[in-house]
């Protein structure tokens, strides 16, 4: 179109270019119609042949015999294994705003087969991946990157946290993309971390030892990253005095400023009768109080200080440059206690840096969500946190199970079902690491899904279709799962201490449902099969149990809609 006079354009084309030039900004502009991926086609998006395939809804289909049991009292945590984008459209219908941390490791579209635009589809030239010589490399991956943030940014809470871990390809691209995602006034920071302590030395200008952590709120006026907790290097060369004071270690703090400060300056009278006329860091009646504490301390030459004990500090500030923490070395070498010396997953992230990321992203009750989830290092990093502090933490891991393999091998391994889940299972349940020795499990459950489809044309067949298909994604949405009454095709009681929930597939089996259901002392979320947005209150009168209602598909439907409009 760019080619064309303004004279050839037809009236579609010229009302089109207008709009265009109307939502022009400051910010990211990128072609998003040449580099549409037609995967989307499975999701009713614009731009994809109508013919291509029929247009269809994501559910999930439960993979029982990879459930894990270990820890009754332990939260229950997902693994979905499909597209991604599948994945965060079901995600939008049973955690929306329920998510405290997002934690991804993108592909980084380096142009070394790191970005699989498509896994269905090749390009013209017959390429898998994406290639540096693509003219629509940045396009493509902005495209994929972008549609997948604005449903994650559904699922954070209010206070919600994301971290996105990126390296020099696309730092520029993805720090407009998330400007305009999440907004420039909830950019946290760019955090760097120290990715290696053995750097490259055959690269032509620097030798590169960081990547970038990109750090976003989804409000900044809630959302708050904790402090970490002072290093023991850092306590022994500051808090180095002691008085034998019953509250323990502490340091100088002056409470003169300099000349040069704003602050305004006034007298304060000393307990030796000495009159200071300066900038103080404290008022008047502050300063009597710390005299009164027995905090002051006069220094050799004169000048006023205040005690400040180690036990009154919860920790400091985290940096944002990342150094000791970890590194892609003891990343490698963690794949390779589970899986050998012939591991098979490159590029993975150190399981402490996840950890670090988790702690200061929220408290000890958390959901962390990672849709790029790889090799599975935040669902270690996850269970190995709630193992050091009793923690409660819940992990939602999100992958595909596209094929890859160890630096050209010819042996190929699934990401998702030969690495990530069975890491998952390990740490779960104990392993035995690459040198024979036993390593005992953390104990946790997970539950197993798979994506799945139903047709999304409005017909009554594939509304009930879609009920029939939604069972698992209920369960999430309420975080009940155990089976409690299975009644067939027409209704099932689902059992979380005194919490229940009933399904109901069959409008017809309300009354067998209610009998059911007052056999059982506690609260009721009850979603029934509904043709529209109503439901059949008055069938429900006189049930004993508390209860909120619910019409299915209804509830679904529209979280889908919104996310695929036509």
């Amino acid at each position: 179109m760019a080619n064309k006079k303004y004279d050839d354009y037809t009236k579609e084309e010229l009302v089109a270019e207008l709009e265009t030039l109307k939502k022009k900004k400051y910010g990211l502009i990128w072609d998003k119609k040449n580099s549409q991926e037609m995967l989307d086609a499975f999701v009713n998006w614009e731009n994809v042949p109508e013919d291509f395939v029929p247009k269809q809804f994501p559910v999930l289909k439960e993979i029982k015999n990879k459930e894990i049991k270990n820890g009754k009292d332990k939260p229950i945590n997902l693994l979905i294994e499909g597209d991604n984008y599948h994945s965060l459209a079901v995600l939008n219908f049973t955690h929306q705003n329920k998510v405290d941390v997002i934690y991804i490791d993108p592909p980084y579209n380096t142009g070394n087969k790191d970005f699989i635009f498509n896994d269905t589809f090749l390009d013209k030239k017959g390429h898998k991946f994406v290639e540096k010589e693509d003219p629509w490399r940045h396009s493509k991956w902005l495209s994929f990157m972008e549609k997948r943030l604005v449903l994650s940014k559904k699922l954070l809470k209010r206070t919600g946290i994301i971290f996105i871990s990126i390296d020099d390809n696309e730092i520029a691209q993805l720090k407009l993309l998330c400007d305009e995602v999440f907004g420039e006034q909830n950019f946290i920071t760019n955090f760097l971390w120290r990715r290696t302590k053995t750097p490259p030395r055959l690269s032509k200008n620097v030798a590169r030892v960081h990547d970038y952590i990109l750090c976003y709120a989804k409000d900044i006026i809630f959302a708050q990253l904790n402090k970490i907790p002072l290093s023991a290097e850092y306590i022994k060369k500051t808090y180095k005095n002691s008085d034998n004071d019953p509250r323990g270690i502490w340091r100088l703090v002056p409470l003169l400023q300099p000349d040069s400060s704003a602050n305004k300056e006034f007298s304060i009278i000393m307990p030796d009768g000495r009159s200071i006329k300066g900038k103080w860091r404290c008022s008047k009646e502050t300063f009597d109080q710390y005299v009164k504490d027995n905090r002051l301390v006069v220094s050799k030459d004169g000048s006023p200080n205040r005690k400040l004990f180690l036990s009154e500090i919860d920790g400091q500030i985290v940096d944002t440059w990342l150094d000791d923490i970890a590194t892609n070395e003891m990343a490698s070498k963690e794949i390779e206690e589970f899986f050998g010396t012939n591991a098979y997953f490159s590029s993975p992230k150190p399981t402490d840096l996840i950890k670090f990321i988790v702690k200061i992203g929220g408290k000890e009750n958390l959901t962390i969500l990672d849709f790029f989830a790889g090799s599975g290092t935040t669902g270690q990093a996850v269970l190995e946190l709630n193992n050091e502090d009793g923690g409660n933490r819940k992990f939602i891991l999100c992958t595909n199970n596209e094929e890859i393999n160890n630096n050209g091998s010819k042996i190929k391994h699934k990401i998702c079902t030969d690495v990530c889940y069975p890491r998952v299972e390990k740490v779960i349940n104990g392993y035995k690491n690459s040198k024979g020795k036993k390593i005992a499990g953390l104990g946790g459950n997970l539950k197993y899904f798979k994506t799945d489809f139903v047709s999304s044309d409005s017909t009554d067949k594939n509304k009930r279709d879609l009920v029939n298909k939604s069972a698992e994604m209920i369960c999430i949405k309420e975080d009940i799962f155990d089976l409690a009454v299975d009644g067939g095709l027409d209704f099932k009681i689902y059992q979380n201490g005194k919490k229940f929930l009933g399904v109901i597939f069959d409008i017809d089996a309300i009354a067998d449902f209610k009998k059911e259901a007052e056999k059982h002392k506690g609260n009721f979320v009850i979603y029934c099969f509904s043709y529209t947005e109503a439901t059949p209150e008055k069938e429900f009168k006189g049930l004993k149990n508390k209860y909120i209602l619910k019409p299915i598909p209804a509830v679904i439907l529209r979280i889908y809609l919104e996310i695929f409009k036509k």
